[in-house]
């Protein structure tokens, strides 16, 4: 990573742990990814942007494998998302081969542009959703 890269992670970084993330996790409709403690064991909540689309749940990560919820998903890929208020659970699949650049285009576009500008290393990540959490016809 470059000198520019690692000095942009880390102060992205801080401010995220510092004051965006427990600020975002507490509003109700945020988008949160739960996943499992790699060391810990415990539930670890992290508001992302990103899109369901059908039976899966697409986001990109801004620092990609420096990532702490890719770190946790590659220990542990069972994870929780909440998406419009409503919880579901799935198995996370880190997609290197996929165009995360290409990938932010379909996704909502206030968050494409937040990713884009302090991301350093972009990485796609799919979330397949489990069936029996999928809302069924009425």
């Amino acid at each position: 990573m470059s000198r520019h890269a690692e000095r942009k992670y880390r102060a992205v970084t801080a401010v995220q742990r510092r004051i965006g993330n427990p600020v975002l996790r507490r509003l109700p409709f945020q988008t949160l990814l739960e996943t499992t403690g790699r060391v810990s064991g415990l539930p670890r909540r992290t508001p992302v942007g990103g899109r369901r689309v059908g039976d899966s749940f697409w986001l990109v990560s801004e620092f990609g494998e420096r990532s702490q919820y890719v770190r946790n998903i590659r220990a542990n890929p069972r994870v929780r998302v909440r998406v419009r208020g409503r919880w579901y659970t799935g198995t996370a699949h880190p997609l290197p081969d996929d165009d995360p650049l290409a990938r932010l285009r379909t996704l909502p576009r206030g968050n494409s542009l937040a990713v884009r500008a302090m991301g350093a290393e972009l990485l796609t990540v799919r979330v397949d959703l489990d069936d029996r959490d999928a809302p069924h016809p009425a």
